[in-house]
């Protein structure tokens, strides 16, 4: 006898609330294992491929390419100890998601019970902090059908009379568990700190938001959903007023949703602008040394050192000179934390846009080393292959916006991160060598920093050692 299992959307980590579905990589009827990749995800930090904790027969895909899941909503269903022929004719009933059937799972049965020892034992695999054990599987509790999960979830939210921040209005909260009696303050289920934080910033009171998430949890397409109806609801008042600007959308306009790793990138960059006061200092600086010991370096049958490579190690170095500029302040506490290991991050252009991969410890690397490192992440970054993990938690960042052909920049720092090395293309100029006009090989080096964490003499001192190690690759000796 078969059981219908449930494979839920796992937390992938990060704080990250959804995923866009990319592409399925099961039919409904085939046989998966314990632990098979079923779909591949895209992120707001990478593509991801999900494995399913159950072995068994696909009954029910739930969502077509291009749909954003929450995190706990359904993918798919699988019939635990089911041949392939029992899942005949299950994959064109009507009204199912993506054209495959849409089976409801069962209540979890008790201990001993016909297929509770499959989901026990669990496959144990964890992807990006989800376990896949069976107390995860007991814990599990049966979410709204496909039908009805799209209504909950593009519901306006409904908000409750109060009086004084007390709920009056029983109706309207006592659907939702954990919310309190007709006549107490309404509790409100928020797990997610940036849930909080977009509450936060658009002045939207969470007691008047209905979660669609279990037991009533409020997931962040539903603080959106409220955010945009209030503004929805404002731009109506202002319209009414004579305020609002009544003209339409202009004929032939494109607009393209700020969703996955470009709307990560946007809200981080705004982020970035509101908290950090940055500053920007730069120099320009002769290279033709640098580029000489590279080629000293790049000898026949040796691994080969990148130039970026070069210019990282030239960044840890200096970091280790001035540590204030390895840190992070924490607003919440007001302190300004030093961070004791550089991971290490550099921008990388793809056809998925900006991403930023971190090499972890780069501080103990060789330059070698870090050649090795940056190229592997480069390549695991433009097949979009890398994990959440490697696209953060780093502590500085080095941004080579040389390769678009450009002198110069004022980027935006990595939040939460306290400063970013720039590099500007290499480019034959007149230069004053040993007291006299040659060409040289000239780099414009820019350096932005966060103001809290340090004032100008520091951020100066960092801009003016990289400059010299730069031009005289042989002080790195000093701190090797």
């Amino acid at each position: 006898m078969a059981v219908v299992r449930e494979f839920t959307l796992p937390d992938l980590g990060e704080g990250l609330t959804e995923a866009v579905i990319v592409q399925w990589l099961v039919e409904v009827g085939e046989v998966v294992a314990v632990d098979q990749p079923v779909v591949e995800v895209e992120t707001a930090k990478a593509m991801v491929e999900v494995p399913c904790p159950y072995g068994g027969v696909v009954t029910a895909r739930f969502g077509a390419a291009g749909t954003e899941v929450p995190v706990g909503a359904p993918l798919v269903t699988v019939a635990v100890g089911a041949a392939p022929e029992d899942s005949a004719g299950r994959g064109s009933a009507p009204g199912s998601a993506n054209g495959s059937a849409s089976v409801a799972a069962p209540a979890d049965p008790a201990p001993g019970a016909e297929g509770a020892g499959t989901d026990a034992a669990g496959s144990g695999n964890v992807l990006v902090g989800y376990g896949t054990s069976g107390a995860a599987a007991r814990r599990r509790r049966i979410l709204p059908s496909a039908a009805e999960a799209p209504a909950r979830r593009s519901a306006t939210p409904a908000p409750p009379a109060t009086t004084n921040g007390t709920a009056t209005n029983g109706t309207a909260t006592g659907d939702a568990p954990g919310t309190a009696a007709a006549d107490g303050p309404r509790t409100v289920a928020v797990i997610s700190p940036l849930v909080r934080r977009i509450a936060r910033e658009h002045d939207l009171d969470l007691r008047e938001v209905r979660g669609s998430g279990r037991d009533g949890l409020i997931l962040r397409t539903d603080v959106e959903s409220a955010v945009r109806a209030l503004g929805e609801r404002q731009s109506a008042a202002a319209r009414t007023a004579g305020t609002a600007d009544a003209a339409g959308p202009v004929p032939g306009e494109e607009r393209i949703p700020l969703k996955g790793l470009r709307g990560a990138a946007a809200e981080k960059f705004s982020r970035s602008r509101r908290e950090i006061p940055d500053a920007t200092c730069w120099v320009d600086a002769d290279a033709t040394d640098l580029l000489a010991t590279r080629r000293a370096m790049n000898v026949p049958g040796a691994p080969k050192v990148s130039l970026l490579a070069l210019l990282a190690r030239i960044c840890t170095a200096a970091l280790a000179r001035y540590p204030e500029l390895n840190a992070t302040v924490d607003t919440t506490a007001q302190e300004i934390v030093r961070l004791p290991a550089v991971h290490l991050g550099f921008a990388a252009q793809t056809d998925r846009g900006l991403v930023v991969p971190v090499v972890r410890d780069a501080q103990g690397r060789t330059v070698e080393q870090l050649s090795a490192e940056i190229a592997r992440l480069t390549d695991a970054a433009r097949a979009g292959k890398l994990s959440p993990a490697e696209l953060s938690r780093g502590t500085f960042t080095l941004n080579n916006y040389g390769v678009f052909g450009v002198d110069g920049s004022t980027p935006i720092l990595n939040h939460p991160e306290a400063a970013m090395l720039g590099v500007g293309r290499i480019a034959a100029k007149p230069w004053v060598h040993d007291g006299e006009l040659a060409v040289r090989e000239v780099v414009q080096l820019s350096f932005t920093f966060d103001h809290r964490v340090c004032d100008g003499g520091i951020a100066g001192g960092f801009l003016r050692y990289v400059a010299d190690c730069v031009e005289q690759p042989a002080l790195l000796l000093r701190s090797l």
